[in-house]
């Protein structure tokens, strides 16, 4: 079928594509190439994060190896509906920071024909299921998940092991807060840890 004004709208398929994974792997460059790829398609692309991830910049989306695309940092889901109206593809990245809002908004959106990217960290630094994450992977139609490699041995990593001794479970960080590892480093690292508490 050749798509004219008057059919396009009808002919646009919604959906919920997750990427998620540990720190360093990769979830924000994936989603930065995805979103790149709609943009030379010609598709109208709208790209959200949370205000609080200022990290690197305040506006862009910039991954660790420094890779980055331009969005719009916002303070709660809900303002990515009013935002996103009419946009053929919305990008959403660090999505466990978001309110459990997030749900339904991805789920409006992709009801109404946008595909929708979000990517974010499915565990915590306690290897614990993140925010709204667990239900945006129940409800995504694709799920890609990726790995770090582990800088203790070389294995695929699945973990965030948190450096520093913070209990708060949103710490934004890089290399000197945290580092991927794979699940026999990860307990080793907190066997060794608790072994030197009870020392202290």
């Amino acid at each position: 079928m050749v798509l004219t004004e008057s059919n396009y709208e009808t002919s646009r398929r919604g959906s919920i594509e997750v990427i998620c994974g540990s720190m360093f792997s990769g979830k924000t460059e994936e989603l930065i190439r995805r979103l790149k790829r709609a943009k030379i398609a010609r598709q109208r692309v709208e790209i959200f994060k949370p205000a609080i991830d200022v990290r690197y910049s305040e506006e862009n989306i910039v991954s660790h190896d420094s890779t980055s695309i331009l969005s719009t940092p916002v303070d709660n889901s809900h303002s990515i509906l009013l935002m996103a109206s009419g946009v053929d593809v919305v990008g959403i990245d660090e999505a466990q920071f978001f309110d459990d809002g997030i749900i339904e908004v991805c789920t409006e959106l992709a009801n109404n024909g946008t595909r929708v990217i979000v990517a974010g960290l499915d565990m915590d630094f306690r290897r614990v299921p993140f925010g709204p994450m667990p239900a945006l992977l129940a409800i995504a139609d694709d799920v890609y998940k990726v790995h770090a490699i582990c800088v203790k041995c070389g294995h695929l990593a699945n973990y965030s092991y948190r450096l520093v001794d913070n209990d708060k479970r949103v710490l934004l960080g890089e290399k000197n807060e945290y580092q991927p590892l794979c699940r026999r480093c990860y307990l080793q690292e907190m066997q060794e840890r608790k072994e030197k508490h009870h020392e202290e």
